[in-house]
C-alpha cells in the first residue's frame, strides 16, 4: 500500500490561562521555539549575549562558565581579595536583580519568555516556591513534544529525532535527566482509534522490555514494552479517558509518560533512531502486507492507503495476531 501525504504532526501552542491553589498563569509557547536575551543579559550582568537553545540553562557552555566565575569571584571574596578584570565584576544574576525594588524582579519564566511578567516574591530561590512548582505542574509536565522533522514511511510518521523500541514505543530525550515516552504512529493506526491507555502512575519503577503500558479498544487489551528502564515522573492522565488522543496526536499531545532513566547509556543501545527506525519500519511493512494478502487477497495490500484503523477495516487479521507480531507481545 502506498501511503498518503497529509499535513505533518499537529504542534498546538500553549497559550491558556489556567489556575489553581491561587495562581493563574498564562503561558506562553515552547521555549525550545523561542530565542532572545541571555537571562544573564536581562539581568544587566553581561552585554550582548543572546540566548538560542531555548534558555535551556542546564547544560549550557556559558552558564557553567558563568557560575564558575561568580563561585571564584565568592572564593576570592571570602579569602579577603579583591577579584581583578572584567571576570572579577561578574556576580551572579539572581544577586543582580535583587538589587532592584521588589516590584521590580522579574520571575525566572518571564525572563525565559514562558510567562507573561509576573515578580518574583521569593528571592529567587525557585527551590522552594510554590510558583515554580506550580509552574512545572502546568508547563513541563503538560508541554508538547515538537518533532523538528517528520518523514513518512509508506504513510506512516516517523519523526527525526527521536528513538524507537522494536515494540513500537517511542523516546524522545529531553532536558537531563528526563525522556518522554508514547507509542507509535504505525501500532496506532495499526489498532485504531483507543478508548483508554493505562500507564504505571508517577514514582513507579519501570524495566526495558516489560509490557508496562495497556491499550484497551472495547474488549479488546493489547500490551505496549517499555523502551526504557526507570522511575515514572508523570503521566498522560487524559490518556485512561480517551485513549484516541494519542491515535490523534501521537508524537506530541498523545505522550503517555515522563521518565527518570536508570540505564540511559547502556540501554539508548537498544532503541533505533533515523534511518535504522525507516529500515525497520520498511520490515515492518513487509510483513503487514503479508498478513493482509494471506487473510485477504494480493489487492487488498496494493495501491491504497493504509488508514487510520487498520484492525477496523480488516477485523480478520486478528487482535491477538497483530498485538503479538508488531508489538511483540
Amino acid at each position: 500500500m502506498k501511503g498518503s501525504n497529509k499535513d505533518g504532526p499537529r504542534t498546538p501552542t500553549i497559550g491558556r490561562d489556567t489556575g489553581t491553589a491561587g495562581f493563574s498563569l498564562s503561558l506562553r509557547r515552547s521555549p525550545a521555539d523561542e530565542s532572545g536575551p541571555c537571562v544573564w543579559m536581562q539581568a544587566g550582568v553581561v552585554k550582548g549575549k543572546l540566548c538560542s537553545i531555548g534558555f535551556t540553562c542546564k547544560g549550557c557552555p556559558f552558564e557553567n562558565a558563568m557560575r564558575r566565575a561568580v563561585t571564584r569571584n565568592m572564593k576570592a571574596r571570602e579569602e579577603g581579595k579583591l577579584p581583578q578584570g572584567k571576570a572579577g565584576q561578574i556576580m551572579a544574576w539572581e544577586e543582580k536583580l535583587k538589587s532592584l525594588p521588589l516590584s521590580q524582579r522579574p520571575c525566572i519564566h518571564h525572563l525565559k519568555r514562558r510567562i507573561d511578567f509576573r515578580l518574583c516574591t521569593n528571592e529567587y530561590r525557585c527551590g522552594n516556591c510554590e510558583f515554580d512548582q506550580y509552574f512545572y505542574d502546568e508547563y513541563t509536565v503538560h508541554a508538547v513534544v515538537r518533532p523538528v522533522e517528520v518523514r513518512e514511511v509508506e504513510g506512516f510518521k516517523v519523526p527525526q529525532g527521536y528513538y524507537f523500541h522494536r515494540g513500537h514505543a517511542w523516546v524522545k530525550i529531553e532536558e537531563a535527566p528526563s525522556v518522554r515516552i508514547g507509542i507509535d504512529d504505525f501500532a496506532l493506526r495499526l489498532l485504531g482509534p483507543l478508548d483508554q491507555i493505562e500507564t504505571p502512575l508517577v514514582g513507579k519503577q519501570v524495566r526495558q522490555g516489560d509490557p508496562h503500558f495497556v491499550l484497551t479498544r472495547g474488549e479488546n487489551k493489547a500490551r505496549v514494552l517499555s523502551p526504557l528502564s526507570g522511575v515514572v515522573t508523570a503521566a498522560n492522565l487524559k490518556l485512561r479517558e480517551k485513549g484516541s488522543l494519542a491515535n490523534q496526536d501521537p508524537y506530541s499531545g498523545g505522550w503517555a509518560l515522563t521518565l527518570h532513566p536508570t540505564h540511559l547509556r547502556e540501554e539508548i543501545r537498544n532503541l533505533m533512531i533515523g534511518g535504522e527506525t525507516e529500515e525497520f519500519m520498511d520490515g515492518e511493512l513487509r510483513e503487514l502486507n503479508r498478513l493482509v494478502e494471506e487473510v485477504a487477497s494480493p489487492m487488498a495490500a496494493d495501491g491504497g492507503e493504509w488508514g487510520e484503523d487498520l484492525f477496523g477495516a480488516m477485523p480478520q487479521l486478528g487482535w491477538e495476531r497483530l498485538t503479538r507480531t508488531f508489538l511483540r507481545t
